[in-house]
């Protein structure tokens, strides 16, 4: 007894030595909340450059990204943000000698670097991209003087009471501190400044944010503590007080979040916000452990100890396996939980289960055989369990098609899965002992295998066996047509007769009946017999360049004896306005095609290679084909071919007969279309204007007289093709349950 007494008390106290070593250096470790950063800044500089123009150059390990560059008049700053960086500087101020330069301050927290360049006088600058780093040209571009200063003192950070005194000397003092919701649910925190140009130091101690003000005053009505939980942002206290010649402010936030903090004149502004989704899924993309961050600082530690003090941290449940032994020396600092883990485990060639809140550890060889094991001991279950037969009734889709899908022997009788060397994919939804039986009449679908693959086939039922959404699509081809049509012209002409031992009278054109010998006069005037041929006014016409079919005409005779004048002037103005509208309209599924077409086919006469006459018919349809494909964002992405096709004019053809023409409207395209939203295909535009002149030559272009030997026509044509289409997804609540 006295025996195993001593053992206990031996076993105690090695417990009791690995207890006060790890909490020992859990005292002496620091938790911070950073990680690891795709650049980080080690090295900055300083040069001045011609024309009292100076340089800074900013140097990183892995390379500075573009910056966010701005600049504030009131003080006078330029400020250059880099994100996903971080700074190794040893300082955060640095104090220039430069003409209209002050001091540059360089901050870090939440993943973010920033340069600030503290000036007298608001002046240009320009950006440059090194190698490894950046360069910063800051003065006046017009070529302002260099000017040498004495360097400034650098402010270090008080560390006695006594200089609160200097604080107060200094002038500088915080005048207000307030805090406000804003109108995205951020927390706002307004911070009043005396001098613009105090300087403040902002970095992020866990969930706080710090903001230290060198040499400020704080009066005593604004040293206290605000509790701001019941406004409903990341805010829960902001805590404000002296601290020997600065004052320093603590804002504690819960959760995750964002703050920016950014000068207005005399207000200094902190804006805490709550990251979106769409953030957060992009930080998890860049950065697989999302763990809550710690350090570990250990010497010579047992593994099993490393092991249990993450699981106390992350509140898991530990098994270790009897052959996790050894000892580890580690140093991580701000680093997630799950990362650290990780380390540890490929450290020690170890592997990780996690089942709920229980996390098993092991020898990664040791996980692996036991899980091929357990493979194996599955397998021969599956080939002792009894079979069982199910009658699968298919609702929506299609038995033979949901048949394919373990098929993989090709037999429609059977869905054996085999160990075909053309396996699929597929074939692990039955079992080598499986099969299955479509029966097309009632689409039911008789399964035979064990109880498991039954059940994984009837989840996969539950998930693919789900009505198709419906969509339905309006079309609608709108043809419009203007037409402007004017024409005006004259007809005259001169006819007369020889009268007996009179003079003989010219006339312009012929006139059938007339001789044309002078001694044989016609005669049909006057006294002469009433058997003279009668006058044909067409055929004694000099100059025809009338309107045909005119809608008014002014005619004007003059008739003698043996002379007749005759002049007609006719017009036509013609004004039309057409419009033909087409709303072809169908319902389809879901990535299903649908075609609908109304109209008529033509008949040609063509000839073949024997010489006989054949008969071809094509369409003049108006077709709407779409093949539409619902997003999940309940948008419609369609394949659209649409066809509008009318007879045209006849035209003749070699065998002395005439056929008619197809005029063609047609748009093929690919589109993407919100739900009820209506969207312009596309269109087409044809004016055609038409000006014509006929007239005599010579006679014709004389002025004012001119116009009775010319004929004028004018003619305007528009016609306007617009095509709309407009989708719209059907919603029937009894299909989706």
């Amino acid at each position: 007894m006295s025996n195993v007494g001593g053992g206990g008390v031996n076993i105690i106290k090695r417990l009791a030595g690995v207890v006060s070593r790890v909490f020992v250096a859990m005292i002496f470790s620091v938790v911070l909340f950073e990680t690891a950063f795709a650049a980080t800044v080690d090295d900055i500089g300083f040069s001045a450059l011609p024309g009292g123009r100076f340089e800074i150059k900013l140097s990183a390990v892995g390379g500075l990204p573009e910056p966010k560059s701005y600049a504030i008049d009131s003080p006078a700053r330029i400020v250059l943000e880099f994100e996903d960086t971080t700074s190794a500087l040893q300082k955060k101020k640095y104090p220039l000698a430069f003409d209209n330069a002050q001091s540059v301050v360089v901050l870090s927290a939440g993943g973010k670097t920033r340069l600030i360049v503290n000036l007298k006088d608001p002046v240009g600058f320009e950006t440059f991209q090194d190698d490894g780093g950046i360069r910063l040209h800051i003065g006046d571009f017009g070529g302002a003087s260099f000017v040498q200063k004495e360097e400034a003192p650098v402010f270090e950070l008080p560390t006695t009471p006594s200089d609160t005194s200097a604080a107060a000397e200094s002038g500088k003092t915080i005048t207000d501190v307030d805090f406000r919701r804003g109108e995205k649910g951020e927390g706002l925190v307004s911070i009043g400044l005396e001098d613009a140009n105090t300087t403040v130091d902002v970095s992020q101690v866990g969930q706080n944010i710090v903001l230290s003000f060198y040499r400020t005053a704080l009066p005593e009505a604004l040293n206290r503590k605000l509790d701001v939980v019941d406004f409903a942002t990341p805010i829960s206290t902001i805590d404000t007080k002296t601290d020997g010649g600065m004052t320093k402010m603590v804002i504690s936030a819960t959760g995750e979040y964002d703050y920016l903090a950014y000068q207005v004149d005399g207000q200094y502004i902190i804006s805490v916000k709550r990251p979106t989704q769409e953030e957060l899924e992009e930080r998890k993309s860049r950065f697989e452990f999302t763990g809550e961050k710690l350090s570990l600082n250990f010497q010579d530690i047992e593994v099993r100890s490393v092991l249990q003090l993450i699981a106390d941290f992350t509140d898991l449940n530990l098994v270790a396996s009897d052959t996790v032994v050894g000892n580890i020396t580690l140093r991580l600092r701000n680093v997630p939980w799950d990362q650290a883990l990780e380390i540890v485990l490929k450290s020690k060639g170890l592997d990780k289960r996690q089942e709920g809140n229980v996390l098993l550890v092991a020898p990664a060889v040791e996980i692996a055989e036991r899980e091929r094991l357990q493979v194996e001991a599955n397998k021969q279950l599956v080939e002792l369990a009894p079979l069982v037969t199910e009658f699968v009734r298919i609702k929506y889709a299609d038995a033979r098609e949901l048949f394919e899908l373990f098929n993989t022997d090709g037999d429609e009788g059977s869905g054996s899965g085999g160990n075909d060397d053309d396996e699929t994919a597929t074939s692990s939804i039955l079992s080598e002992r499986g099969s299955a039986i479509v029966d097309e009449r009632t689409n039911t679908i008789i399964l035979t295998d064990v109880q498991d693959k039954i059940d994984d086939f009837y989840r996969l039922i539950k998930v693919i066996d789900i009505p198709v959404r419906q969509v339905e699509i309006e079309a609608r081809i709108i043809v419009a047509s203007t037409d402007f049509k004017k024409e005006v012209g004259t007809r005259w002409g001169i006819a007369g007769s020889r009268t007996p031992g009179g003079d003989i009278f010219e006339f312009s054109g012929q006139r059938a009946g007339l001789d044309s010998d002078p001694g044989s006069p016609a005669e049909f005037f006057g006294d002469y017999p009433a058997e003279a041929p009668a006058l044909d006014l067409a055929e004694t016409l000099g100059v025809d360049l009338g309107v045909s079919n005119p809608t008014g005409s002014l005619a004007l005779g003059l008739l003698t004896n043996n002379t007749l004048i005759d002049l007609e002037l006719s017009a036509l103005e013609n004004d039309g306005f057409g419009e033909i509208l087409s709303q072809p309209k169908l319902l389809t599924g879901d990535k299903q095609k649908a075609v609908i077409k109304a109209g008529t086919e033509i008949a040609y006469e063509s000839g073949t290679s024997s010489g006989e006459t054949d008969i071809e018919f094509r369409e003049a349809v108006l077709m709407l084909e779409v093949t539409p494909q619902i997003t999940p964002d309940n948008r419609v992405i369609m394949d659209l071919h649409i066809t509008q096709d009318t007879i045209g004019e006849n035209v003749p053809t070699s065998s002395g007969g005439s056929e008619p023409t197809i005029d063609i409207t047609e748009i093929t395209t690919k589109v993407l279309v919100g739900d009820g939203q209506t969207l312009v295909l596309g269109g087409i535009f044809q004016m055609t204007e038409v000006k014509g002149v006929e007239k005599v030559p010579v006679l014709g272009d004389i002025p004012y007289l001119g116009r009775l030997f010319r004929k004028d026509s004018t003619e305007h044509t528009k016609r306007e093709i617009l095509i709309f289409i407009t989708p719209k997804i059907i919603s029937d609540p009894l299909l989706d349950r």
